[in-house]
């Protein structure tokens, strides 16, 4: 087996896939809310706290993971694993801060170093396909949801959701673990600290960082505000059609198992296909017009022909093709403006703007449906004007 396998593209299948379950939160958080006494939206502050401490841990210690590519791998592990288990041991005990502080916290900020670990070690290996190898690592992040999801459902039914986190959590620390003993730079590789410690604020005054931060969010709460509401979304439709409850169920998990995979397949195509073009850009303007066109063909139907389930799944199947394709080609469009030198750097300080939406995204939705009463089809309003100001960013970064 080739070295770069060993050392750069199965560590960040191992570290991504463990620190990617953090997308199958929606299966264990109304057992969370009974076990606590809470109401589920109480409980939700949790996963929105992992998902900021991501962002903002991967802001701060970008050049932390630069540096030394063996201390962060051993450092994710540490925060992610011990988070995971000790958010088993407050769920034991009952102990609702503890959620916050170990799931939220010390999990997000596994979360976010884990996350950069990989990302530099694979462009540098696959030099000639770093669309390719960062679309690897990021697809295991979303592949983890498939895999973990019915291992949860099943340890949840079988152990309870207590040994759950235990089970997994040592399940993760391996995983993690061997990740960390294969991770290695390429031969010839010479960390060089006056051109990776570049200061963060000349980062953020260069023209095309705001623009990438920008179109980067509207990217990620656009996904989320729809991705969140996805079940609700086929729900209403299937039951506007007088579909029986049992076939709504089985219409549903067979859907949402599907954007799953749309969300793993668009982190590899958009990426690799961004390796055949001249410009990274162009591969997020194709990702923008699909979702654009999927929002626009719903609208239409849901207008003129309304309880019609397929312009649904597109519109999900597509949204979530582009909301895992945002992520994978990041690196590389971030490669391509600022270098290789610093890409942990900057990459930590765009993803800042995952922190910010993982705040955002879900609560569009909240707000408009629950608590101004609005309709579904005004969250894809909103979301197709944020896809059309973030495709109007990535042209303006792409013609500076």
């Amino acid at each position: 087996m080739e070295k770069k396998w060993i050392h750069a593209a199965i560590p960040a299948l191992l570290i991504h896939m463990s620190i990617g379950s953090v997308y199958t939160w929606s299966i264990f958080k109304t057992q969370l809310a009974q076990n606590f006494g809470r109401n589920v939206h109480s409980i939700e502050w949790a996963f929105s706290l992992a998902i900021f401490f991501l962002g903002m841990s991967a802001a701060f210690l970008g050049p932390f993971v630069e540096k030394d590519l063996k201390r962060s791998a051993y450092t994710a592990l540490f925060f992610f694993v011990s988070g995971f288990i000790m958010t088993g041991v407050s769920v034991q005990f009952h102990f609702l801060p503890g959620l916050y502080i170990f799931y939220g916290i010390m999990m997000g900020i596994g979360l976010g170093i884990g996350y950069l670990t990989p990302i530099k070690n694979l462009m540098l290996w696959y030099s000639d396909q770093k669309g390719l190898a960062t679309g690897i690592a990021v697809a295991g992040f979303g592949l983890a949801k498939v895999i973990c999801a019915p291992v949860m459902e099943f340890l949840i039914a079988t152990v309870g959701i207590t040994m759950m986190f235990y089970i997994l959590g040592g399940i993760y620390f391996v995983m993690m673990l061997l990740g960390a003993i294969l991770v290695k730079r390429p031969p010839g590789y010479v960390y060089n600290i006056k051109k990776s410690k570049v200061p963060r604020l000349s980062i953020l005054k260069k023209k095309d960082f705001l623009p990438i931060w920008f179109m980067f969010y509207l990217n990620i709460t656009s996904g989320l505000a729809l991705i969140s509401q996805e079940k609700d979304i086929l729900k209403m439709v299937l039951v506007e059609q007088a579909t029986p409850e049992v076939r709504v169920l089985q219409i549903v998990a067979v859907v949402i198992a599907m954007n799953a995979f749309f969300n793993t397949a668009g982190r590899l195509f958009f990426s690799s296909f961004s390796d055949k073009l001249p410009f990274r850009e162009t591969s997020y303007q194709v990702l923008f017009v699909m979702s654009i066109s999927a929002c626009l063909l719903y609208l239409i139907f849901s207008t003129f022909a309304p309880g019609v389930l397929w312009p649904v799944m597109l519109l999900l199947f597509l949204v979530n093709a582009g909301y895992g394709g945002g992520f994978s080609t990041l690196p590389v469009l971030l490669d391509q403006h600022f270098g290789m030198e610093t890409i942990s750097t900057v990459h930590g300080l765009v993803l800042s703007a995952w922190a910010i939406a993982g705040l955002t995204g879900n609560q569009l939705s909240a707000l408009l449906v629950h608590t101004w009463q609005l309709s579904y089809t005004s969250v894809i309003s909103v979301v197709l004007v944020m896809y059309l100001v973030a495709l109007a960013a990535v042209s303006y970064v792409k013609h500076l």
